[in-house]
């Protein structure tokens, strides 16, 4: 009998632990990180993580990591949907991610997960290789942040680069809202996979003073632009390559681009609406559908834009 007792005594006290540990290390849907944290914590808002990448394991799906106070929360790899906000730093500053010869944020889900990205200030130090480099996911969702510093050569140099190979159902989508992509390599590029398409939103975007193109658009890569920035950039402003790669540009203004302002090098869907080009060395390139009320002029080539479509 005492042997009996002794057994279930035994036995007990081990499920009390199994089911201790399994909720010490279940993730929260809320997390959140502080300058001052600590990645052994469990990430709560009174023992909050160093990192974004010491939170992102102890964040559930679907979750949020937020930030406590101003600070560098480092680089981190996103499988799933999960949403990272950094606006939650006292006196509204920015949350930090710099990095230096490498990626500062990398995405890599699955074909159904939704990545938000919010209020980050991204620095590269000028070696950076990419700020966001989208591998897969749904839709990644980047708002109110500040992209800088990624010079790296070849196939990197990116503010945003795009390179997701999935396809339908679950088209790739990229929206990128209030946020200024700046003195990297390239500002943003849709550069997936041949005949892949991926579709962008880009809206109230700064793109500017980025070492080769504003937007670097290839391989069925689909763009619209509205009211936003492409100045000042070395070489096209945007540009446009291969089979079925659209841009719509809407209400945007194109200056000071070192190439063209708008190029579609492969006579393919470049289409305009209410856009300024003004002091570029070339206003337009290729195969243009414009839909009227365009300022094409100043330009150091000659910048002549056919005739305006009937809008319906």
């Amino acid at each position: 009998m005492n042997k009996f007792r002794f057994t279930i005594n035994a036995l007990a006290i081990a499920i009390f632990t199994f089911a201790f540990a399994s909720m010490a290390q279940a993730q929260a849907t809320r997390t959140w990180v502080s300058g001052v944290g600590d990645d052994a914590n469990p990430c709560s808002r009174t023992a909050p993580c160093k990192t974004f990448a010491g939170a992102i394991s102890k964040t559930a799906e679907f979750g949020e990591i937020n930030t406590l106070d101003p600070g560098g929360f480092g680089g981190v790899t996103i499988t799933k949907s999960i949403t990272i906000e950094g606006g939650g730093a006292a006196g509204g500053a920015t949350a930090g991610v710099l990095v230096s010869g490498t990626n500062a944020i990398i995405i890599n889900g699955t074909a159904d997960d939704v990545i938000t990205l919010r209020n980050l200030d991204i620095n590269g130090l000028g070696t950076g290789l990419n700020g966001i480099s989208i591998l897969a996911g749904r839709a990644v969702i980047v708002e109110n942040c500040q992209i800088y510093g990624f010079r790296a050569a070849s196939t990197n140099g990116f503010g945003i680069k795009d390179s997701r190979t999935q396809g339908s159902p679950n088209i790739p989508m990229l929206f990128v809202t209030n946020c200024n992509m700046r003195d990297n390599r390239i500002g943003i590029g849709g550069v997936g996979a041949s005949a892949v398409l991926i579709r962008g939103i880009v809206e109230n975007t700064r793109i500017q003073r980025n070492n080769e193109h504003g937007v670097l658009l290839q391989n069925g890569a689909v763009y619209s632009f509205r009211q936003s920035n492409i100045s000042g950039n070395s070489s096209d402003g945007v540009r446009v390559e291969g089979a079925n790669t659209q841009a719509v540009i809407i209400s945007c203004i194109l200056t000071n681009n070192q190439g063209i302002a708008a190029n579609n090098v492969s006579g393919l869907t470049l289409s305009l609406a209410d856009v300024t080009i003004m002091n570029n060395i070339t206003g337009v390139g290729g195969t243009i559908t414009t839909f009227g009320n365009n300022n094409c002029r100043s330009n150091a080539a000659v910048c002549t834009l056919p005739a305006s479509v009937g809008q319906q």
